[in-house]
């Protein structure tokens, strides 16, 4: 079972969407498994403070990272025949990628942290050896709308997951490359028809409109994805 945990000081938020249609199934089929950890449960004065003013001055607060260590130390203490990937969900982070994400259902799970307010004290993140994750070049609240996707990505990979076994392997981001248009009955809508090569039953032909179509989409819509594809080591002949 591919095992998640995630330490939020919004535990209700969990499973929120990840509980319904195919992640939802697979959660309650046994495919993986959610535990929500309350950070606040960890704190250990009358008014279960979880944060501070940031040091130097500044607008904002900060997760204290005593409170927050014994959080991600209960956590790992609870899965301790488990070595999963500590993640902290952060805009600064490194960005998200297909292959990262691959990678991370191909394991046993993660830990996830989801940060608030300014952040959390950099001394927690090198102590115990968080990975920094960014869904984007935005901000948000906190870390668990980004935490929900991360998950939704990595889940939908697990076998048994998705309704068939080649449904995510000409996704956007697959190959290196965002994928070709799809099309479905009627036939025609509002003027406008399925293109001729899609109903021709010549699988080859619509193999290689495909690709055309992706190559052609991802060079003008993402310039650095085009990049990085054509620098790929190409296949050798012979």
């Amino acid at each position: 079972m591919w095992r998640a945990s995630v330490l939020t000081l919004f535990p209700e938020m969990f499973p929120g969407p990840l509980g319904i249609s195919l992640t939802g199934k697979a959660l309650t089929s046994g495919i993986w498994s959610l535990d929500a950890h309350d950070i606040r449960e960890h704190t250990t004065d009358k008014h279960r403070t979880v944060d501070d003013t940031p040091a130097g001055g500044g607008a904002g607060m900060v997760l204290k990272p005593d409170i927050l260590a014994r959080a991600i130390d209960a956590v790992a203490d609870a899965n301790a025949s488990e070595i999963r990937p500590k993640l902290l969900m952060t805009p600064r982070g490194a960005p998200l990628t297909q292959a990262r994400v691959s990678q991370l259902s191909a394991g046993p799970g993660v830990t996830i942290v989801c940060g608030r307010f300014e952040g959390i004290d950099e001394r927690v993140i090198a102590a115990r050896g968080l990975e920094e994750v960014s869904i984007g070049d935005y901000v948000l609240s906190g870390g668990e709308i980004a935490a929900l996707a991360l998950l939704d990505a990595c889940v939908r990979l697990l076998p048994g997951v998705l309704g068939a076994a080649a449904s995510a392997e000409d996704e956007s981001f697959s190959h290196g490359l965002l994928e070709y248009p799809q099309y479905t009955r009627p036939q025609e809508f509002e003027g406008q028809a399925i293109p001729e090569i899609l109903t021709s039953g010549d699988h080859g032909k619509v193999a290689a409109w495909r690709k055309a179509q992706a190559e052609a989409l991802t060079r003008t819509r993402r310039p650095d994805l085009w990049a990085a594809y054509q620098a790929r080591p190409k296949p050798q002949k012979g």
